[in-house]
């Protein structure tokens, strides 16, 4: 049986989905199983459990041959990175009393950067789960396809969409979420002793101008990026409504200037199978019935 945080998600729903389809037996973790309905249905056990529960975790661990860690997702932290560091507490106390089989924690690519940043949330817990005693994959992949999401309505609306990915015509290594659930999946049954660091990405890197180019083609109309200046984005982000900004600039710096990047390299990474287009096409149709 596979323990799966995070069922509700894109990813943890993934790796549920590729479970299921190997005749796995799967546990549900979430926090609100009243959303877990459709999963109970297709046979799956569900337990609630939050992140900030030792004994909740500890029960949802405890007797799985493999347990899949996806945190919930911070992009407002404290300056401390408070909350990571009580997260990374808390897996580290379920994950000693509990002792599964395995674990595949998703982490981030960049989580071996020494540079703070937003991402430095998923360093600080690899690094507290870093001596357990229980075999840990570190699955790293790269900036989410997904996230192109936000960029529906103004690629739709007016053809400009704003980026904050520049120069324009870098490539930056992306993966789609069906991708990353396939391989936690596959990760789950296999066999390996210690800890390891598994690296991931599509089937090649994207340009913020190949997004555009992909969004035009789809859409039938004329699609632009258009860069959003580096000076703008601590103001942008606090009229959001952000209280901690810094991280996150700190983490587009990385991936912009390139210390934000695999540890092995590019040539050591595993690549992925969806491509752009497909998961664009998805977003599009998923904004359309919405």
């Amino acid at each position: 049986m596979f323990a799966i945080t995070g069922i509700t998600g894109n990813v943890g729903g993934e790796v549920a989905r590729n479970l299921l389809a190997a005749k796995q037996l799967v546990r549900g973790v979430a926090r609100d199983v009243g959303k877990c309905d459709a999963w109970a249905q297709r046979g799956c056990e569900i337990l609630a459990a939050d992140m900030n529960d030792p004994p909740a975790l500890t029960a949802a661990f405890r007797g799985a041959a493999g347990v899949f860690v996806l945190v919930p997702p911070n992009f407002d932290p404290s300056p401390d990175f408070r909350e990571a560091r009580g997260i990374a507490r808390t897996l580290r106390t379920a994950l000693n009393a509990a002792r599964p089989g395995r674990v595949v924690y998703l982490s981030t690519i960049g989580a071996q950067a020494a540079q703070p940043n937003l991402l430095t949330q998923h360093t600080i817990i690899e690094r507290v789960l870093g001596d357990l005693p229980v075999p840990i994959t570190f699955l790293r992949p790269a900036w989410f396809m997904e996230n192109s999401s936000w960029d529906v309505a103004p690629a739709t609306s007016s053809g400009v969409i704003p980026s904050f990915l520049q120069p324009l015509d870098k490539p930056v290594p992306m993966v789609a979420t069906a991708d990353i659930g396939r391989v936690a999946a596959e990760l789950l049954r296999e066999t390996w002793s210690g800890h390891r660091v598994v690296e991931l990405e599509g089937p090649h890197r994207v340009t913020p101008n190949e997004i555009a180019a992909t969004f035009a083609r789809l859409l039938s109309r004329a699609v632009k990026m258009e860069v959003v200046p580096r000076e703008a984005w601590q103001s942008l982000f606090l009229s959001q409504g952000m209280k901690n900004p810094t991280p996150r600039i700190q983490m587009l710096d990385g991936f912009n200037e390139g210390w934000i990047e695999f540890a092995c390299g590019e040539a050591s990474s595993r690549k992925g199978k969806v491509p752009l287009q497909t998961v664009l096409r998805s977003l599009i149709e998923r904004a359309g019935k919405s």
